[in-house]
């Protein structure tokens, strides 16, 4: 008889991974208790049903890279998640498939919270007030990179699932578990300000199948 095991539920999912053999991985979220509060919050799985050989170590690389671009920590049985004990889903998702991109040999360092705007061609860096807050500034001021900054708040804002802070220039977000999340804010970063682009892909992405095991496969 099968017996069909509970991984969780699949948030995100690479059918194709072209860094190896083309397996499929996907992303789960699962619950799992506070040994000392008691309380319930939600852990990661990054899983594949692949036997070939090597798959074992592509997903541990994942795992690692996840630890490094996401911030996140690792429970002795592998599974991920946030210091916080927040889920951050929708910018777990985005840690994942960054993580995804690169290969098992390359070299992973937390992204800078700074990068050059390609559209105004200003550097644009995110700085932390503490308490989970953290401001868009610009390397010039002018009501043209206000606008920026603006609009990259409110990608940010969107890709981690973030609240607003009222200020005049609306460039202040945070994370509502009002915790510091500097890893997690400097990979969002990089994609903060193409926002729509990354919500396009993940509308497709939303059409992908479902991550079953070899023997369900057809």
């Amino acid at each position: 008889m099968r017996r069909v095991v509970d991984i969780g539920r699949r948030i995100e999912l690479i059918p194709i991974d072209p860094h190896f053999h083309d397996i499929t991985i996907g992303l789960y979220r699962q619950q799992t208790v506070d040994a000392t509060t008691g309380k319930d919050f939600p852990v990661f799985l990054v899983h594949t049903y692949s036997q070939i050989s090597g798959a074992a170590e592509r997903i541990e690389s994942v795992i690692k890279a996840m630890q490094t671009l996401g911030g996140m920590l690792r429970a002795p049985d592998g599974l991920l998640y946030f210091a916080c004990n927040s889920a951050h889903e929708a910018a777990c998702r985005r840690v994942f498939l960054e993580a995804c991109k690169l290969t098992s040999n390359a070299a992973v360092e937390p992204r800078p919270l700074n990068i050059l705007d390609k559209k105004s061609k200003l550097t644009i860096t995110v700085d932390s007030s503490g308490r989970g807050i953290y401001r868009v500034t610009a390397e010039s001021e002018g009501r043209g990179a206000a606008r920026r900054t603006s609009a990259i708040a409110g990608g940010l804002m969107k890709l981690g699932e973030m609240e607003s802070i009222k200020t005049d220039n609306k460039d202040t977000v945070a994370f509502a578990c009002a915790q510091s999340h500097d890893a997690l804010i400097g990979l969002l970063l990089t994609r903060a300000p193409n926002v729509r682009i990354v919500l396009r892909e993940e509308e497709m992405g939303a059409a992908r199948g479902v991550l079953t095991a070899p023997s369900q496969q057809t």
